[in-house]
Order: structure tokens, then sequence, then C-alpha cells
């Protein structure tokens, strides 16, 4: 679209439809706008979280792959249908879930670790609906579950909290290729305890969920284009990665369930991706 063009249509919006008698209107194409801009496709079919795998297993035969949140595995075993050769070590704190993640792991082929992650080593409590055996609400802010989920007074466990650099140390992982992140808004405590292999460009790629967590968390996506200096951010779609670009406060702080990539530049895949 011509920058006249645009001109002339935004002109001739505002001039037509930016009236209180057209609130409503405004707010169902704003609400369905942003499916098309990647938020708020949670359906399978239109998250784009496997169109990252394909791209990922097209241009490295054997990844290595960290899975921090990995509920039951099934992150995991995704990324082994696609590239069987890959390393995948999954991450999950909650001790009835990772129960169930120990057993895909055995099945499929990759390694798990009972543990959360964050910015400093220590023990945190985690926070579940009260009476459930472990669910992909869990989360280290007592908020998640008794405010965004309306789930009242939750369940709250102690578990031990590692940090990336320190445990992918002791893995004898010096490079990764994709890390995946779904903490339930702490998202940016992991890569913060990931700053050495950040420093070191040991990440090539980070995917992770922002949503209205983030609100609990208080955190904003400026946190992780501050933390990720040379890195090009994406959000998913179901046909593949659509560019952010530079940090735009009205374009980027949507807190709402979405997909963003942040691709190291020069990479393999930044490579594909500018392609």
């Amino acid at each position: 679209m011509t920058g006249l063009l645009r001109s002339l249509l935004e002109s001739l919006y505002l001039r037509l439809f930016v009236r209180r008698v057209f609130f409503r209107a405004n707010r169902f194409l704003h609400d369905l706008t942003l499916h098309g801009l990647g938020v708020l496709n949670h359906d399978d079919g239109r998250s784009g979280e496997t169109v990252l795998l394909d791209h990922l297993a097209r241009i490295v035969a054997a990844p290595v792959v960290v899975d921090v949140g990995a509920n039951a595995g099934d992150y995991a075993a995704a990324v082994l249908a696609r590239a069987p050769r890959a390393r995948v070590l999954a991450f999950e704190p909650h001790p009835a879930t990772f129960a169930r993640l120990l057993g895909r792991a055995a099945a499929a082929g990759f390694t798990a670790h009972n543990l959360a992650l964050g910015a400093e080593p220590g023990h945190l409590e985690l926070y579940d609906y009260d009476g459930s055996d472990g669910t992909q609400h869990a989360s280290l802010y007592r908020e998640v579950i008794s405010t965004i989920h309306h789930g009242g007074e939750p369940l709250a466990m102690q578990v031990e909290v590692a940090t990336l650099d320190d445990r992918l140390r002791r893995e004898g992982v010096t490079h990764v290729d994709l890390l995946k992140i779904d903490t339930e808004g702490h998202e940016l405590s992991v890569l913060q305890g990931a700053r050495e292999l950040l420093a070191a460009g040991a990440i090539a790629a980070v995917v992770f969920e922002f949503n209205e967590m983030n609100v609990i968390s208080r955190v904003f996506l400026r946190d992780f284009y501050d933390l990720l200096p040379g890195y090009c951010f994406y959000r998913l779609l179901p046909d593949g990665l659509a560019p952010l670009g530079p940090y735009v406060a009205r374009q980027c702080e949507i807190f709402a369930y979405q997909n963003i990539v942040a691709v190291r530049d020069g990479g393999p895949l930044a490579q594909l991706l500018s392609a």
C-alpha cells in the first residue's frame, strides 16, 4: 500500500467511523484483526507453533532444543517427530506434571528435569488449582490462578529454581538452536538466568508466550527487546513468522495470547527468514 493511498484511507475512516455509534463495531474489528496479527490464536491450527519447528528441522539436522515449562512433553515430542536426531532438554517444576513428563521422555527419547528456571538459583512457590494433579496454568505468580483464571485460593508448593546458564553448563551444552519458554509470566526471568549464554551468542532463537500473565509479572515486551539486542522479533502466524520490526509500544504491548520469536541476527534461521 502506497503512502498516499494509506493516508487517504486513514483520513476517510477517521472522518466517517470515529464516532460513538461505531464504538462497538470498532471494538469488534479490533478483536478480529488481532487474530491476523498473531494474537489470540490459541487453537492448534492457528497458533503457528509447528511452523517454527518445521523451519528448524529443515536447516539443522540435529538441533539442540531446550523446553522450559515443558508440561507433559507435547512440544518436546513434536520437536523429535520433525528432527529425530535432536537433543531435547525439558524442564518442568510441578511434581505431578513432571511424573507424566518423565514417562513421555523415556518413550520419546529426551531428557527431563524437575526444575523451575529463573534469574537466580533458590526456591520459589509454584501455584496451581487446589485439588488438581498438575495443570498447564501452574505459575510462580499466585494471581495467575486466583485472578486471571478465577481459580479461587490456589494450592502452593515449593519448587527448586536453577539458572539456565548453570544447568546447561552441567549438561555440557554450549549452543542452543531453539529455546522455548512457556512459564505463565516468568519468561523474562528465565532469560535473565541465561545472560552468559546470550552474551556468548549461544542461543540462536527464542520462542516464548506473551500474554495477560505479563500484567501480573509486570513485564513488557520492551523488556525482552532490551534483554535481546541483536535479535529480530516476530509473531507466529499459521503460515509463518510476521516481523514486528523496531519496538513500537502500541504495536508490541498487547497483553493477550501470542507466540513471540526472537531470532539472533546472522544465524541460519535468520537467513532463512530473510530469504
